[in-house]
């Protein structure tokens, strides 16, 4: 059996070198910036702000809504539910329908005020490993409960979108071992509905219910 390995990260944020004054020109951007960047602005508020709670709104629907008063088409964006998608590229897709379509269906054409321009960003992650290996369902939920939140982001979120394996790494470790059913427990955790440390403590509560059995 292999064992699981937790790793642990850095981010450093990066202007990708592109800015949008208005919706087409937010449109234009987000068809042609890398995967970090939508994954940046649909994901930095809720690795920021790892201790609030509900779903946390992504930086299009803020920025349209705050900054261009634009409130039908930040309703849109807000409403984009990040958890059904399980790459980057699906939820791409999505952004650009829901931009295509109001622009379509628009004629209102609002330009922000200077200094105010979207601009996109993304991240550059630095990956280590925490020398924490768990050989057990035991170990795993003892060293899950004692690793940094960075570790259960990276493993649950970055995972998932980022290195585009659809899954979780802690659920791909749980049917390595055959543990079909927790699994799927592990996978069906909606991880935008908790804080960080509430999808932690979930976690551990989901092994450990498992682990007695």
């Amino acid at each position: 059996m292999d064992p699981f390995h937790f790793y642990t990260k850095l981010d450093q944020t990066i202007l990708v070198g592109l800015r949008a004054k208005t919706i087409e020109e937010l449109l234009t951007g987000v068809r042609s910036v890398p995967d970090s960047s939508i994954y940046f602005h649909t994901h930095r508020f809720l690795h920021q702000h790892h201790y609030l709670s509900p779903e946390p709104p992504n930086d299009f629907a803020y920025w349209v809504t705050n900054v261009l008063g634009d409130d039908a088409l930040g309703e849109r964006l807000w409403s984009v539910d990040i958890v059904r998608f399980h790459d980057i590229s699906g939820l791409r897709v999505r952004l650009i329908a829901v931009l295509e379509g109001h622009l379509a269906s628009s004629e209102r054409k609002v330009e922000c005020p200077a200094g105010e321009e979207f601009h996109f960003m993304a991240c550059k992650t630095f990956v280590f490993p925490t020398h924490q290996d768990a050989r057990s369902l035991r170990e795993f939920s003892e060293i899950l409960g004692k690793v940094s939140i960075n570790s259960v982001y990276f493993h649950m979120f970055d995972a998932k979108l980022r290195l585009k394996h659809g899954e979780n790494d802690f659920s791909r470790w749980f049917r390595s071992l055959g543990a079909v059913e927790l699994a799927e427990a592990s996978k069906r955790l909606d991880p935008y509905s908790h804080t960080l440390e509430g999808l932690r403590q979930s976690l551990v509560a989901l092994v450990k219910k498992y682990d007695s059995h």
